[in-house]
């Protein structure tokens, strides 16, 4: 962006003060001037002519700027064009110190103006990263010279049209229209619940940082503040303010539907090479040991089929080909499927969960229990199906929980953070030397498997990866069996 030459940036502060333009709202007007020379240069028109308004108005429209905020522009274009050659050769000559004067509601100003009410609302930030305007009360006039471009006239514009007050709060607006858009758009994009908790957690400390500023007035230079904020004095990790920035992403874009632009002054930040956390297998069998039950099974198949927590407790009866050995899990990460096989050292212990797990539904049919949770909309189109056995979860919750709007019973699943306090209980047991959490047990499948010399195509499957890059990570876990000397595979 251009900048304007100083002696017309003082004199036309000097002409702010003269028009009695309230004090807080001049870096506005400079800052419309500003755009309005970077415009004119851009698109080869001449300042103060009597086309470049109107085009410099219209390019405001098409970025979406608020008809105010544009109204407001044209008003600081105006005043700048009642300055001439003489006044600024006069301001370069004197070099007259500009003595800001109090506006008062009694003060009039000496040349021909027309008073104007007009808001000042955050500008959408496309024309250049600057702070946005500072909202100022409906009592305080601004007004607008009624000079000529050009021997053009300008004619008074009529007051636009106001937003109602409640609609400009800055701080204390109600944000529930928000949460609830949030809600409506992940669940649209059929997102898990786990996203819609991050991004509403995130949503409610934004909230807290503008102190409820009202939603249509939140800007781009707002979230520069806030990861700021995060980077600076929370000193969050990289992957903590990079969630938040995408949390913030969907919210503009689906949510407040307004366009994010590009975050310029503060660098995302990027996470560093990460090296899992692995277990040998005389590690494995050791938390395997200090386990107690419900936990054994569900640890012992994160580590048999290398799964995620999410997807080893969201098993149905279902999902088990106990003739082939083979597991099927659904709605992985990404909504992918995908089949592993079973270990067969544990199919014991899978027949006899299942068994267990026969006999509590049994018990929940006797007792008039509405059976289980299903995904999605299915229990309305299936009315019956989550007393079907098998829809049954494989690793039930010991209670059920009770919806007040139906008035019914159902049973959910073990929740995860049972499953993980019973893994660090054990693993603190142990006193293994390493950090280890439920994901390490994933892990330490994909290494083992490429340690026994399975192909990274396969492992790639089986742990449900998108890109093979994601698989390769687990090529530092395990140490390297190169060898030295290249050979021909036709001399093997």
């Amino acid at each position: 962006m251009i900048s304007i030459p100083q002696e017309i940036q003082t004199i036309y502060g000097a002409l702010l003060v003269q028009q009695n333009v309230p004090l807080q709202h001049h870096a506005s007007y400079k800052k419309w001037l500003r755009y309005y020379w970077d415009f004119c240069h851009k698109h080869h028109f001449a300042t103060k002519k009597a086309e470049s308004l109107p085009a410099f108005i219209d390019k405001l429209r098409s970025k979406r700027q608020p008809e105010v905020l544009c109204e407001q522009a044209r008003q600081a274009v105006l005043l700048y064009c009642t300055l001439d050659a003489g006044t600024i050769q006069s301001q370069k000559s004197t070099k007259a110190q500009v003595v800001p004067v109090v506006n008062t509601p009694d003060h009039n100003s000496h040349l021909p103006i027309t008073e104007h009410e007009l808001y000042s609302f955050p500008i959408n930030e496309e024309l250049d990263n600057v702070k946005p305007a500072q909202h100022y009360s409906k009592n305080q006039a601004l007004h607008s010279p009624g000079e000529i471009i050009d021997n053009v006239p300008s004619t008074n514009v009529a007051e636009p049209h106001m937003p109602d007050a409640a609609a400009l709060k800055e701080r204390g607006a109600n944000w529930q229209g928000i949460y609830d858009g949030l809600v409506a758009e992940i669940k649209l994009r059929k997102y898990s619940p786990k996203t819609l908790t991050s991004y509403r957690a995130w949503v409610r400390k934004f909230q807290t940082f503008l102190k409820s500023k009202d939603s249509s007035l939140v800007t781009q230079q707002d979230v520069i503040d806030f990861l700021t904020h995060l980077a600076v004095d929370k000193k969050v990790a990289a992957s903590t303010q990079n969630q938040a920035f995408n949390a913030l992403l969907f919210l503009f874009r689906h949510v407040i539907k307004k366009d994010f632009g590009e975050i310029k002054g503060v660098p995302r930040a990027k996470r560093r090479p990460y090296v899992p956390v692995v277990l040998s297998r005389p590690e494995v069998d050791k938390v395997f040991a200090q386990l107690r039950d419900p936990f054994v099974l569900p640890t012992q198949l994160l580590y048999g089929c290398g799964l995620r927590i999410s997807e080893c407790l969201n098993l149905r009866l279902q999902d088990f080909n106990l003739d082939e050995k083979l597991l099927t899990v659904h709605n992985g990460k990404g909504k992918k499927d995908r089949v592993v096989p079973l270990p067969h050292s544990i199919m014991l212990e899978i027949q006899q969960q299942i068994e267990v797990v026969s006999a509590l539904f049994d018990n929940d049919i006797a007792a008039g229990y509405a059976g289980v949770f299903l995904p999605d909309s299915l229990g309305e189109k299936f009315k019956n199906a989550g007393k079907d056995f098998s829809w049954q979860w494989f690793f039930p919750a010991k209670t059920l929980t009770f919806l007040s709007a139906t008035k019914e019973y159902k049973r959910y699943h073990l929740h995860d953070t049972q499953l993980q306090k019973g893994i660090r209980a054990a693993v603190k047991r142990t006193r293994l030397l390493k950090r280890v959490s439920a994901h390490t047990f994933r892990h330490s499948f994909a290494s083992h498997l490429l340690q026994a010399n399975y192909d990274i195509r396969t492992i790639q499957a089986l742990m449900g990866h998108s890109d093979v890059r994601t698989t390769m990570i687990y090529m530092q876990t395990v140490p390297s069996l190169t060898l030295k000397e290249a050979k021909s595979p036709l001399d093997f």
